[in-house]
């Protein structure tokens, strides 16, 4: 199911090269977004719940549909849908009092069902500070696709 694939926008390296430790993960809204990488590759459920809002939502990068917090914790944990890399690049974070905004690229692979995938996109991930702990409330991805071919005069 093609809706699915937007989840692969927000992920990270199963190496761990470029994914921060999980216990240091709530020092900095970049750290927690490192933590959900490692999370979504190690189908890590403590780590996946602490830093997903209740009312989380998922823009799927390739139907642009909304996928909410339950059917997406449903996806991963059942091992329908699985990351095996996530490299992300090109991140910023911008911070407003208790909300980070941040924008990056990722190039993924991994597989959904028995359908291997890859893909690349720019994402935005906005997370929220309560309780001193970062909360993810919402991811969006955006396909990079090569530019179209000119022909040749």
């Amino acid at each position: 199911m093609k809706t699915l694939m937007g989840i692969a926008s927000s992920c990270s390296k199963r190496s761990g090269a470029t994914v921060r430790r999980l216990d240091t993960a709530q020092a900095d809204p970049l750290s927690a977004d490192d933590q959900f990488f490692a999370a979504l590759l190690g189908v890590n459920r403590d780590a996946l719940d602490r830093l997903l809002a209740p009312d989380f939502l998922l823009i799927d990068v390739m139907t642009v549909s909304e996928i909410p917090r339950a059917p997406f914790l449903d996806l991963v944990w059942s091992g329908q849908l699985v990351f095996d890399a996530i490299d992300p690049a090109d991140r910023r974070v911008r911070r407003y009092q208790d909300v980070a905004v941040i924008t990056g690229r990722t190039d993924m692979r991994g597989r959904f069902g028995e359908a291997p995938f890859t893909a690349s996109s720019r994402y935005t991930h906005v997370f929220l500070d309560r309780e001193s702990r970062w909360r993810l409330v919402a991811a969006q991805g955006t396909p990079i696709t090569p530019p179209p071919e000119t022909s040749a005069a």
